[in-house]
């Protein structure tokens, strides 16, 4: 995919960068039976119609699509789709054992017409192939390392782990570079994940993100005392913190055990 940069004909357009989705299938409701209709919140309670989530609300109406990236398959690559719930693309594939379709989430320079197997025996080493770490060479890009229930490692776009050592158990170097061990018996599909250039786009304007849910979020320092612990613009030497007053900066995210 190329980036394309929009002309500066208004305010909105003139830092704006999208990608040029000309390869993507248009038509995302292609097989009906692999979309399923996606009832949102828009961060509000039910009964009170309260506000429960901040930063949420509005957006347009979406179809989520059925993704299965940890089942068994033996297919063919149809096309890539764009996805309005994660920021990879999905490819639309063909089963030719169980004569279904199935999506999974696409796998970069992988093309209409290429063949992708997940399996317990697969031994070949093919771009979008799904296997066990333990087959995978070491020194491989992989993504998408799962434990036949779901996606754990490597999803978003452009992401792709590393297999660095195989004993026992494997040592994999993730997107943060942190090193971590898996079981061998874990499955990684070589290759990276697909839309590496969304890290480039620009949205340019407001009315995207609201488009898409995200309402304006505003800093604590620009409230009042009434409304933020940072209110009034008078820090006090305070850490930062939520309007909850729990802290943000400095505070252990990762559960030890």
């Amino acid at each position: 995919m190329k980036l394309k940069i929009i002309s500066p004909i208004s305010n909105g357009t003139r830092h704006q960068i999208n990608l040029q989705k000309n390869l993507l299938t248009k038509k995302n409701n292609l097989v009906k039976s692999l979309l399923k209709k996606y009832n949102s919140q828009h961060g509000r309670s039910k009964n009170t119609g309260h506000i429960t989530v901040r930063h949420k609300g509005s957006g347009c109406k979406k179809k989520s699509h059925i993704v299965n990236s940890l089942g068994f398959y033996f297919g063919i690559n149809i096309c890539q789709m764009y996805n309005c719930f994660q920021n990879a693309f999905i490819s639309l594939n063909f089963d030719f054992i169980k004569k279904s379709f199935f999506k999974t989430t696409a796998t970069g320079k992988l093309y209409p017409g290429s063949l992708i197997i997940s399996d317990l025996k697969t031994r070949d080493q093919y771009i979008g192939y799904k296997m066990q770490l333990k087959f995978i060479p070491v020194g491989s890009i992989i993504n998408n390392i799962s434990n036949q229930n779901k996606a754990i490692y490597s999803s978003s776009a452009g992401s792709f782990c590393q297999l660095i050592e195989k004993k026992v158990k494997c040592k994999i170097r993730l997107p943060s570079g942190k090193m971590i061990v898996l079981p061998n018996n874990y499955f990684g599909v070589l290759g990276s994940v697909s839309n590496p250039q969304y890290k480039s786009i620009c949205i340019g304007k407001a009315g995207k993100n609201r488009l898409k849910g995200i309402r304006p979020s505003v800093r604590g320092i620009a409230m009042n005392p009434v409304d933020h612990p940072h209110g009034g613009r008078t820090n006090g030497g305070r850490p930062s913190v939520t309007p909850w007053g729990i802290l943000t900066k400095g505070k252990p995210t990762v559960r030890k055990n």
